[in-house]
């Protein structure tokens, strides 16, 4: 078989490279086996990445051991969790693009054969997936996994974002900064990727749904011996994908995206999928649009249950069968013909799935709930979609009228709400944090968790052109679009508003007249770009709508 790399590694014409590699001190013996890359998102300031350096060294045994030569590079990986709630965050969701942009050109511009991913967490799975469908060459994807959960908090194993629901009770008086502090110590107690379900967690396993990594792999504990065991395993296969010619296209496909959706769904996963699985499509050549995301939502049981919406935590979930156990649950519902990384079907792989807790994860026939934990919204305030997450917001909360309160960013609404002014019966409307108007279109997860800990969150509503973070909870809808920034109907919602959220019905509605809304809007005026150079502003030129996954395009027919 004829490997890319060969192009540039003959003698005597490529000399000049292969002593490029020499300097390194690669060998001949490396330089005449393919040479296979490995993207690798280790860094020292994210948990969920922290153990990626290792986990590479047993992907590299497990090349050396199939018969090619690792070549190993660094991609970048920002962490929602320290750029929350400041404008770090404005930088998160345009990393994304990044990473498949550099991915993309590091596997070009050397020539390299085949690709593993390392990375874990929010906008790095999706990054890379983007990068694998562009490049279609054989790809598989590893992750590091999450961490576990940690001291006992609220009544439920604790997580890193229980220190912000704490702030909330500490500012309201029901803890003191003593209790605060000794939850800083133990919420986290392993690396990996946080132990809630939130979308760094989500979107592994999306991946594994997928196919692009082995079935299980995806909700193995960071600091368990199976993580190291699945990554050597990992390395041999991507040798054999490349000898048998199965590339990345021929398991990123409508058919599996199909199956992500119901998974994701099935799960209750992050709003975040929303953004991501289009943008995947998108490189994949598979368009899909929010009907499609609403209809296959519809149609697919919520069964596996887990933190922020129950105490179980993805841990947890792992043990009681992981993705396999649901995979094999939804089975008549999924496309069980859809290739993996393993070489087998979707079908063949969870034919031996599991599932050992019924508590955590449940039958098609005694569901959660009938319809998915996700779902896609419309009205007069959001005319081409919104995006929230039943699965997250308790039935008496899944319909809400209430008076708007209005915010023009992030930071005034956690001002607000840390100073006691937003009150029971009122809809938080954070605007101008979409894809262009924020730029980067940011989690409003302070707010949530802070109304949260004010014991505010059945009480209260909040809406944005923003996103969530997947371990929100409350009654929130987000992903408006058009935004407020593009002169959607949310730039123009006055305080005292009434506002009406439908879930059941897939609604959000502004309680006024479309001629009164179109009055307001023709005396709008566009606010100036926050950012007026630097990446951001860029990204703010080109990034798409949120229905659209936020995407940028670079297809041009």
């Amino acid at each position: 078989m004829k490997w890319r790399s060969r192009d540039i590694l003959k003698r005597p014409d490529w000399g000049m490279v292969r002593s490029l590699y020499k300097s390194m001190g690669y060998s001949d013996y490396d330089l005449d086996r393919p040479l296979i890359g490995i993207a690798n998102s280790w860094n020292r300031i994210v948990p969920g990445h922290y153990n990626l350096q290792l986990v590479s060294e047993y992907v590299k045994q497990g090349i050396y051991q199939a018969g090619g030569t690792p070549v190993e590079f660094g991609v970048i990986a920002a962490c929602d969790g320290i750029a929350e709630g400041h404008d770090g965050m404005h930088y998160i969701l345009p990393t994304r693009d990044l990473i498949a942009n550099d991915i993309e050109l590091m596997i070009h511009a050397h020539r390299l054969d085949a690709v593993v991913l390392l990375g874990s967490c929010d906008k790095i799975v999706p990054g890379m997936l983007m990068a694998a469908a562009r490049l279609d060459l054989a790809s598989i994807m590893i992750v590091g996994g999450p961490m576990e959960g940690g001291c006992e908090f609220d009544n439920r194993s604790s997580d890193v974002t229980s220190l912000a629901e704490g702030l909330g009770m500490l500012k309201a008086g029901s803890i003191d900064e003593q209790t605060h502090r000794k939850l800083e110590d133990c919420a986290g107690p392993t690396c990996g990727s946080c132990s809630f379900l939130g979308t760094a967690n989500t979107m592994c396993c999306v991946a594994e749904a997928l196919g692009l990594m082995f079935p299980g792999s995806a909700t193995i504990p960071a600091t368990h011996a199976e993580r190291l065991r699945i990554a050597q395993v990992s390395g041999r296969r991507i040798v054999e994908m490349l000898h048998e010619g199965i590339t990345s296209k021929k398991i990123l496909n409508r058919k599996s995206i199909e199956n992500a959706i119901r998974v994701s769904t099935a799960i209750g996963g992050s709003t975040n999928v929303a953004l991501h699985l289009p943008a995947i499509a998108y490189e994949a050549d598979c368009e899909i649009s929010m009907d499609l995301f609403e209809e296959l939502c519809r149609s697919t049981p919520y069964i596996a249950k887990m933190n922020p919406a129950a105490a179980p935590n993805v841990p947890d979930f792992h043990f009681a069968g992981g993705i396999p156990a649901v995979m094999k649950e939804i089975l008549p519902l999924l496309n069980g013909d859809a290739l993996t990384v393993s070489g087998k079907t979707v079908a063949e792989n969870v034919s031996r799935a599991q599932n050992v807790n019924s508590r955590i994860i449940r039958t098609m026939e005694e569901p959660w709930s009938k319809e998915g934990g996700l779902a896609v919204l419309r009205g007069n305030l959001a005319p081409n979609t919104a995006i929230t997450k039943p699965a997250a917001i308790s039935p008496d909360m899944q319909t809400f009228t209430g008076n708007a309160i209005c915010f023009d960013s992030e930071e005034s609404a956690n001002e607000a709400v840390s100073n006691g002014r937003v009150r029971e019966g009122q809809v938080v409307v954070i605007r101008y944090e979409g894809p262009k108007g924020g730029p980067g279109m940011r989690e409003m997860f302070r707010a949530m968790k802070m109304i949260y800990g004010r014991g505010l969150a059945l009480k209260t509503a909040l809406i944005t052109d923003g996103r969530f973070s997947g371990t929100n909870n409350g009654c929130f809808v987000g992903h408006i679009s058009p935004e407020a920034a593009e002169g959607g109907p949310l730039a123009v919602v006055n305080d005292g508003d009434v506002i009406t959220i439908d879930i059941p019905k897939r609604r959000l509605h502004l309680e006024v007249s479309e001629q009164e809304i179109k009055d307001r809007l023709s005396k709008w005026n566009r606010p100036e770009p926050k950012f007026k150079k630097g990446y951001l502003a860029l990204y703010a030129r080109l990034a798409e709508s949120a229905d659209k996954g936020a995407i940028i395009r670079h297809k041009f027919e």
